[in-house]
């Protein structure tokens, strides 16, 4: 559906993921999966490195979509070739258990400073992998400045 406001034109997109969980890294790496979040990820899930330090976790069907997106990239720029190789050399596909975990690779355990606290949190067309002590520097820091991030982003919002 697309809504218009004023002169410009939004698409209006339905809220996937929203929230705030805490789970437990397993010894071998695994970590469960909120069930709301399994509801709209599937069976099988790609991870991947995020920013600020966390992990992105994508249904397939977003995965297609942000490599869509990075096929449209130009090769010949270097800026171009790091990003695609950030966002896809330690992607992995990962399946549900059922017992609702999935196995982490090592390498993206490291990538975010894993241990044994973790917090997954949804948003929006994603969800995100956090160490617990990560997140929550990130989120104060955040919180401090919510009101002042939401005043100049209001233009994009609207």
């Amino acid at each position: 559906m697309v809504v218009e406001s004023g002169t410009k034109c939004h698409k209006v997109v339905n809220l996937m993921f929203m929230g705030e969980y805490a789970h437990q890294l397993d010894n071998k790496g695994r970590l469960i999966i909120p069930a709301k979040f399994r509801e709209v990820l599937g069976d099988k899930m790609v991870i991947n490195r995020g920013l600020d330090g966390c992990l992105n976790v994508y249904s397939l069907s977003a995965w297609e979509t942000i490599l869509i997106q990075l096929r449209q990239l130009p090769t010949t720029k270097k800026e171009s070739r790091m990003y695609m190789h950030m966002m896809t050399a330690k992607a992995a596909m990962v399946e549900v258990d059922n017992a609702g975990r999935v196995l982490l690779p090592s390498s993206l355990i490291q990538e975010a400073a894993l241990t044994k606290a973790c917090v997954i949190v949804g948003v929006v067309d994603h969800c995100e992998i956090w160490s617990e002590e990560r997140w929550n520097a990130y989120y104060n820091t955040a919180s401090e400045s919510f009101e002042s991030i939401a005043e100049s982003l209001t233009d994009f919002l609207l």
